[in-house]
């Protein structure tokens, strides 16, 4: 019935498994569950094999970095079962009827696609983690993302995850927009999964910059477009006035006083959109040879 897929990075997954196991034996369901990492070369692999010693469950380790995308498209062609459940590995079932939730809607729904959502902990993290606190609260509990979707096998296989996206960043954006184009509608329902892993505001703000190096590739390459992105789409508005240049000229000479900002214990998510697009100028207006993206 159903095949739970993990993508893991340098993370131990056995309490997510411990408590997926305990509910799918609870909803008396035939289910399996794949964890693979993604060549992290993590010390926490060594606790992940013990993932191998429960029935009904596998750890696999990577020998080259695939990128998230292609890394969920690989436990996917190892799945059995006709339902995918797409879980990252530092997520955790906020209910305890969170299998059971996801079974109803597959007896007695025809759709093919479900989101469930993603939430944070209310309480206030330490200081050095608050831009992705605020951020995920702000905005990713409001977005649909493949941290926690159940989809049809079939239809993950005729639509898979873009496998040219090796580095991290916007690959959800990509697979939603692909589906899209192919009129699938995803469904959200109320059966969230908290997200547990909570990075340094530094750590998160330089992997913003490697995703807007995806975002730049992504549209380069006619993969998404304003439709998807709204930093694309103000992108665009910008190009229309001349203005990029000039924005990348802002961004750069502010650059330092904003980030102080973002890391600091009051972060402004309207700040953070700026250098986000400011940043994106700053790619998009750069000489061919200085690009370290994909164009």
């Amino acid at each position: 019935m159903l095949s739970i897929l993990i993508p893991v990075y340098n993370y131990t997954v056995l309490p997510l498994l411990n408590e997926l196991v305990k509910q799918c034996d609870d909803s008396r369901i035939t289910f399996e569950i794949l964890c693979q990492d993604d060549a992290s070369n993590s010390q926490e692999n060594t606790i992940n094999q013990e993932v191998n010693l429960i029935p009904s469950c596998s750890f696999f380790v990577n020998e080259i970095n695939l990128g998230r995308g292609k890394n969920i498209n690989s436990l996917a062609q190892k799945s059995v079962y006709d339902w995918l459940l797409i879980l990252d590995c530092d997520t955790f079932p906020a209910d305890s009827n969170f299998i059971q939730n996801y079974v109803n809607v597959i007896s007695d729904s025809a759709k093919k696609i479900f989101f469930g959502g993603i939430i944070y902990e209310d309480k206030k993290p330490e200081k050095e983690q608050l831009l992705r606190w605020i951020y995920g609260q702000k905005r990713e509990t409001s977005s649909i993302l493949t941290s926690n979707l159940l989809i049809k096998k079939d239809v993950f296989l005729q639509h898979p995850f873009d496998e040219s996206i090796t580095k991290y960043g916007y690959e959800d954006l990509c697979f939603f927009s692909v589906l899209k184009k192919h009129n699938l509608e995803i469904s959200q329902i109320e059966n969230p999964t908290f997200h547990l892993n909570l990075e340094t505001s530094e750590v998160f703000l330089n992997k913003t910059k490697t995703t807007l190096e995806n975002l730049v590739f992504l549209y380069n390459s006619n993969k998404i477009s304003s439709e998807d992105s709204k930093i694309i789409k103000a992108f665009e508005l910008l190009k229309k006035l001349n203005l990029t240049r000039f924005a990348a000229f802002l961004f750069k000479k502010n650059q330092i006083k904003i980030e102080r900002n973002l890391l600091s214990e009051n972060p402004s998510l309207f700040l953070f959109d700026l250098y986000k697009l400011g940043y994106f100028c700053r790619l998009k207006n750069k000489a061919p040879e200085e690009h370290n993206v994909y164009n």
